[in-house]
């Protein structure tokens, strides 16, 4: 009943989101540029008052993998992802940070590494405002990414399935309405970090994130992202997430609509994602996670597909992290073999 009732908001959510999204974003192209000029002038006055305080970032994911069956031969030791960077704390809100991510790319072959920057970014925080300049975190995942909790293991749901990046260049800001509620805005290229901006047009996301309650949360967000051709179309990408965290377990579902994948029209992907943990104690817990990603029409049905994983994490110590888990990836298409795998996730970091 969960996934008929998902099924059908997706419409409904469709047509309001989209004409209030509009609204909002003609509004935002009217007032960018004072924007920035604001927020750039009150960041320079605070930097000359204040002495900055430093500390790294470094994180480190890696695992040793075995696939069952047909994917008995896809086994080994893999370093996913690194994350090296730097972080200054000055003063009456201001931060400086830099993050450089290397990791593996599909342009070039599986034993190279490509280093990108991830992030290059001023934020300043007063009073119920947060600002965010330069190559910044998006808004569009990073609650779900936050709850889901295991990002080294897997990637949230629209990340997994490149519904969006995690970070571009431009700029954010979040408002804090009151205690239960916020509202966050974000003007970027719209083409990740991993690119320069070569082609024309924005992406414009809004979003509000409601607690109403303690360990509650519940997530909105839409964005229009600008097709630089003008024969192409328009994307769209609406998200929905709920919520809640106890001190002994979580659970939490999303459901993503992703319109006019790469412009093209009537291109339409569907995501669920279900995820719950169980905290055993000081130093296991335990996951589980469901995603589903269909397509309008079956027009991505090669690709389209349910997974499950289920593991237990264990902390080994402050900064280490190890986690055995089981995947098991069922294609949509017929007559496609299932995946099955089992994983040693590993993190280090600080």
């Amino acid at each position: 009943m969960f996934y008929i009732y998902l099924i059908k908001m997706k419409h409904t959510i469709s047509t309001f989101a989209l004409s209030f999204l509009n609204f909002t974003i003609s509004i935002m192209r009217k007032h960018i540029l004072s924007f920035i000029i604001l927020a750039c002038s009150g960041i320079l006055v605070l930097a000359q008052e204040n002495t900055p305080k430093g500390k790294a970032i470094i994180q480190v994911f890696g695992n040793f993998h075995s696939g069952f069956g047909a994917e008995n031969d896809d086994r080994g030791f893999e370093l996913d992802r690194s994350y090296l960077g730097y972080q200054y704390s000055l003063d009456k809100g201001l931060q400086i940070k830099a993050i450089m991510d290397i990791g593996q790319s599909s342009d070039v072959e599986d034993y190279h590494r490509i280093a990108y920057i991830k992030n290059a970014q001023i934020s300043w925080t007063t009073g119920k405002w947060s600002l965010d300049g330069g190559l910044i975190s998006t808004i569009q995942f990073k609650v779900q990414e936050k709850f889901w909790g295991y990002r080294y293991i897997m990637k949230s749901f629209q990340d997994e399935y490149k519904f969006g990046s995690s970070a571009d260049l431009g700029i954010s800001a979040s408002y804090n309405i009151n205690r239960w509620i916020s509202v966050d805005a974000i003007v970027v290229n719209g083409e990740g970090y991993k690119k320069v901006q070569k082609n024309d047009g924005l992406l414009y996301g809004l979003g509000a994130t409601i607690t109403p309650i303690n360990g509650l949360t519940v997530r909105l967000y839409g964005s229009l992202n600008e097709a630089a051709d003008k024969s192409a179309y328009d994307s769209y990408n609406w998200a929905t997430f709920i919520g809640y965290r106890h001190d002994k377990f979580s659970i939490g579902a999303e459901y993503n609509i992703y319109q006019n994948y790469g412009n093209i029209k009537n291109a339409d992907l569907y995501g669920i994602s279900v995820y719950s943990t169980a905290k055993l104690n000081n130093t296991v817990d335990l996951f589980a996670r469901y995603d589903n990603l269909t397509s309008k029409d079956d027009w991505n049905l090669s690709k389209d597909e349910s997974s499950t994983i289920i593991g237990a994490q264990f902390k080994a110590g402050k900064y280490v992290k190890i986690a055995p888990n089981f995947r098991m990836n069922i294609p949509s298409i017929d007559g496609a073999d299932n995946n099955y795998s089992g994983y040693i996730s590993c993190y280090f970091g600080f």
